[in-house]
């Protein structure tokens, strides 16, 4: 019976040691814990509301853009048109004078 109490009070130690050196490990990992959830919670209430408005900004902008890019076109062979024209009458006007 010595030997049953003599392993239980060995045993009971070891429990004690063990969770003494666990607590600090416990403790780390709650830390990590709230660190992530803290992480998650920025994300949420700052990062993807600021997110969501780059986004809308950029969509808003594209479609106005896209709308209008085969008038842009349209617009760049005007223009080279209009250069030549110009050119064309500037010799024109310097060859008369």
């Amino acid at each position: 019976m010595i030997d049953n109490e003599l392993l239980l009070a060995i045993s009971n130690m070891m429990d004690k040691k063990l969770d003494s050196r666990l607590k600090p490990i416990e403790d780390s990992i709650q830390e990590v814990r709230n660190e992530v959830r803290n992480v998650k919670l920025f994300q949420e209430n700052v990062l993807l509301p600021r997110l969501n408005t780059i986004e809308a900004c950029y969509t808003s902008t594209y479609d106005r853009y896209k709308k209008y890019a085969d008038r842009m076109e349209a617009n760049f062979d005007d223009t080279e048109l209009l250069k030549k024209v110009v050119t064309e009458h500037s010799e024109k006007l310097q060859k008369i004078s």
